[in-house]
């Protein structure tokens, strides 16, 4: 195997045409730079120079691994930018998973701050509803994901930044007996058929999560695993559902949406990032630019 450091020190004494001069520009001795060309004759099995009068010259052999450690040191200093750029997030890519809901009020601002701060880092962006996506995050598929998960949740190599929570409402029709009240107590709805919402997952645990502590198992009629489909729903008059807030950006005309207490069913929303992704400015960047639209959410719920 030949040895890159003893090939840039062939390429020195080529290039200055002498023993003496390639030491000279590489701040070794003479006899140091001698000895490094010797042991790398011998990694090639071939002498790879001769002398010339006072200076030397390189063999056919030394000729080639001279070329060769040319073409070795560009790309050396190739890599050497690359990273600097990586580095820096001039480069690079971002695997992103989320989920619907998220996707206008959270991601998208996000990601137009990443475009407009690292133009040249690639997203490689994905929706995956019905999927939990922190599986990808866990096993290095992703290096950040919205995700609703308890507040204490705790995930091997995954840090869960919290960015906010997201409460659910209760989605009537316009002429049901509840729709006069501003605020409803969960236990006003113990006894409704419901309109579900969710598929199974942690949005819908936290729903039924809710209901089991205000002392009920809500009734599911119908089974829908989307927010406006549930609306169409409940606008039919099959029932009432619970939507959160996010998931309310187009309401149905024929619904009312109240509060709901005591208590108020929420989904935590977290930015799930892999521990080993952090350190790199554009995912930290793009982690900042969650949280502060995450903060303009808040203000607005």
């Amino acid at each position: 195997m030949l040895d890159v450091r003893r090939l840039q020190i062939l390429r020195a004494v080529v290039t200055s045409g002498s023993v003496t001069a390639a030491a000279t520009h590489l701040g070794y001795t003479p006899s140091a730079i001698s000895q490094q060309v010797a042991v790398l004759e011998k990694e090639a099995g071939t002498a790879l120079l001769e002398r010339v009068g006072r200076g030397v010259q390189p063999t056919a052999a030394g000729r080639l691994l001279t070329e060769h450690a040319a073409v070795i040191s560009r790309q050396l200093a190739e890599a050497e930018t690359a990273l600097a750029d990586l580095r820096a997030g001039r480069t690079g890519r971002l695997a992103i998973r989320y989920f619907a809901t998220a996707g206008a009020p959270l991601m998208a601002p996000a990601l137009s701050w990443l475009r407009t701060r690292h133009p040249g880092v690639r997203i490689d962006l994905k929706m995956t509803d019905p999927d939990d996506p922190l599986p990808d995050v866990a096993q290095g598929r992703a290096d950040l994901a919205i995700v609703v998960a308890p507040r204490d949740h705790r995930h091997d190599d995954v840090r869960l930044v919290h960015l906010l929570d997201d409460p659910y409402r209760a989605v009537l029709p316009k002429n049901h007996r509840l729709a006069a009240k501003r605020f409803l107590d969960l236990t006003d709805l113990a006894e409704e058929p419901w309109v579900r919402s969710e598929r199974p997952g942690p949005c819908l645990d936290a729903v039924v999560g809710s209901c089991a502590a205000a002392g009920f198992s809500p009734d599911f009629v119908v089974e829908s695993e989307d927010y406006p489909t549930a609306q169409g729903f409940v606008a039919a008059g099959l029932g009432l559902s619970l939507v959160p807030e996010m998931g309310l950006g187009h309401r149905h005309p024929a619904v009312v949406v109240r509060k709901i207490r005591n208590p108020e069913p929420v989904r935590t929303i977290h930015a799930a990032v892999r521990t080993t992704s952090l350190g790199r400015p554009a995912l930290d960047g793009l982690l900042t630019a969650l949280q502060e639209a995450a903060a303009g959410l808040r203000n607005a719920i």
